[in-house]
């Protein structure tokens, strides 16, 4: 955990980050957003209920200069559902936060109150019980079509750039996550397998098919391997023999759409992943409860964005309809008749 967190947080929440890392596994990037969205949520109960302060008369930075340290685990453990209401109205007028962002700040106190009722003795009564995740509005995920794809793997030269072409090979055809891609070691590949560390530091095994072993080795034939440091088994290194970005992949993969016209139209390498999830399904014919280990999804329902249905087959169904070939000169023809 960030030393930052440590500074500025009361025991309690203290005590609940380190439980949501160590004992349910919680990658470091979520538990630092478990604390984002805390700190917000105390900040606001420091103005309402000890300092007297309107949240809503604060400027940006105001608010953010209110520290949480001292807050007392009596005050946290004493609000209301309607409390926690009241916050959630200050996110969506001062903050303007989407349902998404108002979403996870939902789950954030729910978390916390749950640890708080279930894990210790402070909270006999957990007043988030009931709070309601706010619906997200569900849209067709973004991706490349199958020409698209087959384009930009035609763009990238894999003599010249081996290291590139084996990455957008592997997301294309495995539907891994950025992260992913960029935390893969030597050691995690095994003859047609590679083995991802996922969300919460879940490990699963992808099958690699023809396309993606031969990727590989033909970059690992020509990667250089530092002869030291914490990065030296990294697959994707970058220079000085570090550890690929995630944000170095972004530019990698913007450098390679530009030149076929695909630039600036939000294809990031999560879209990629997107790509994948779809191509398996629509032409691969995978079924979805197999689609969701491949992409390593903890609900069937994040996995079920995927069937949507195509164009093609959009296309395909109003061509089946038994009126498609009735034309207007055939009836015209038979009212004369």
């Amino acid at each position: 955990m960030k030393p930052e967190i440590l500074n500025d947080c009361p025991q309690v929440l203290r005590d609940f980050l380190f439980y949501m890392e160590t004992i349910k596994g919680r990658s470091s990037k979520t538990v630092s957003e478990y604390y984002l969205d805390l700190r917000t949520y105390l900040r606001y109960l420091k103005c309402v209920k000890i300092t007297g302060v309107n949240p809503f008369q604060l400027t940006v930075d105001e608010f953010r200069e209110i520290s949480i340290q001292d807050i007392p685990t009596q005050l946290i453990c004493s609000v209301t559902l309607s409390d926690i209401y009241g916050y959630l109205n200050f996110v969506l007028d001062q903050r303007q936060n989407s349902a998404k962002t108002r979403s996870r700040k939902v789950t954030s106190i729910r978390s916390f109150y749950k640890y708080l009722n279930t894990k210790t003795e402070l909270l006999p009564v957990n007043p988030a019980k009931d709070l309601e995740v706010p619906s997200i509005r569900k849209s067709i995920p973004k991706y490349l079509t199958l020409e698209e794809s087959m384009e930009l793997l035609s763009s990238i030269d894999a003599n010249k750039n081996p290291r590139d072409y084996c990455m957008i090979v592997l997301l294309l055809n495995c539907g891994m996550r950025v992260s992913e891609l960029v935390g893969i070691n030597t050691q995690d590949i095994r003859d047609n397998t590679l083995k991802l560390l996922g969300k919460g530091n879940k490990e699963r095994v992808v099958y690699l098919n023809d396309a993606c072993i031969s990727a590989l080795k033909g970059w690992m034939d020509v990667r250089t391997a530092p002869s030291g440091g914490k990065d030296r088994n990294a697959v994707f290194l970058g220079r000085g023999g570090k550890r690929l970005t995630t944000r170095r992949v972004e530019q990698i993969l913007e450098g390679y759409l530009k030149p076929i016209g695909l630039s600036g139209k939000g294809y990031s390498p999560h879209k990629l992943r997107h790509t994948a999830a779809t191509l398996m399904y629509q032409n691969g014919g995978v079924d979805v409860r197999i689609l969701k280990e491949v992409l390593g999804h903890a609900n069937l329902a994040t996995t079920e964005i995927y069937t949507h249905i195509s164009d093609r087959q959009l296309e395909k169904a109003a061509e089946s309809s038994p009126l498609a070939n009735f034309k207007l000169n055939q009836r015209k023809n038979q009212r004369k008749k």
